[in-house]
């Protein structure tokens, strides 16, 4: 009698040792679990730690609350101002209603993919191209908002969304380049040209001043012997003011020519004491 007692202890003992193993859950720190109670939705979340559930009663399902970064697949489409391009995004969004993100929709994560997709090729048709390759932040935002609008009944977040690469077709890049190139010539002319007048003007302030002042431009050539012999040539040019050229000029005209003859028909010269007649 002891011992079927004592078996049947055993027996009760092994069968709630199962029964707890059976009934022991452990949600983690960044989980939480949802109870359905022969297929009921349990109002209660549980928390992380350690809980229990009615064996064969109840079914624990766990969510995870951390923050998902979903890759959205490539899409092409074309822009407003018609130019096919190649978009691929990012997605970062997290669960903030555990029970109605596994009520609501069948599978949350790619309800989110789906709706990103849908959302990046719409955007892609309202934007035109300079918008998609400078004015991304503004579009990540309209993107945002696009996918979080259907998500929110989802119990899910979407914390931010990010365009990463624009592939363009060669054609166009070949274009842009050339375009870029065109106003990078353009702005350097426009430069040079603006130093060109800004050097005349100073040139013209500065020839003002030593017309002002022509002991000015005797210094100013003793400057540019002085920078010319500094540089160790073998051949150093002399410039002459163009005064002294005038001046030689000048005295090179008032000398009579080479051949010029007298009244008599000889050459001009001073009269000797035996040129009279005897």
């Amino acid at each position: 009698m002891v011992e079927a007692l004592m078996a049947a202890g055993a027996a009760l003992v092994s069968v709630g040792a199962v029964c707890a193993m059976a009934a022991a859950r452990v949600v983690k720190q960044y989980e939480r679990g949802v109870v359905f109670r022969l297929g009921r939705l349990r109002p209660e979340v549980r928390g992380p730690g350690f809980t229990m559930i009615v064996p064969f009663v109840d079914r624990l399902q766990k969510v995870n609350m951390q923050i998902v970064t979903m890759p959205v697949p490539a899409q092409e489409g074309i822009t407003r101002d018609n130019v096919t391009v190649r978009v691929d995004a990012v997605v970062y969004f997290r669960v903030t209603a555990p029970a109605e993100a596994l009520v609501r929709v069948e599978d949350y994560k790619f309800a989110v993919s789906q709706m990103a997709q849908t959302s990046l090729r719409s955007i892609i048709g309202k934007s035109e191209l300079d918008d998609l390759l400078s004015n991304r932040e503004k579009l990540n935002q309209g993107l945002e908002l696009m996918i979080d609008s259907p998500a929110v009944e989802w119990g899910v977040t979407i914390d931010r969304v990010e365009i990463k690469d624009v592939s363009l077709p060669e054609t166009m890049k070949r274009s842009m380049a050339r375009q870029a190139e065109a106003d990078r010539e353009r702005r350097a002319r426009v430069i040079n040209a603006d130093a060109e007048l800004q050097a005349s003007k100073k040139l013209a302030e500065a020839a003002k001043e030593m017309s002002e002042q022509p002991a000015a431009l005797q210094l100013r050539l003793l400057q540019t012997v002085v920078a010319v012999a500094a540089e160790k040539n073998s051949t150093l040019v002399l410039p002459f003011r163009v005064e002294l050229l005038r001046f030689l000029e000048r005295a090179q005209q008032q000398l009579p020519p080479a051949g010029a003859t007298d009244g008599s028909g000889g050459p001009a010269g001073p009269a000797g004491p035996g040129s009279g007649q005897g």
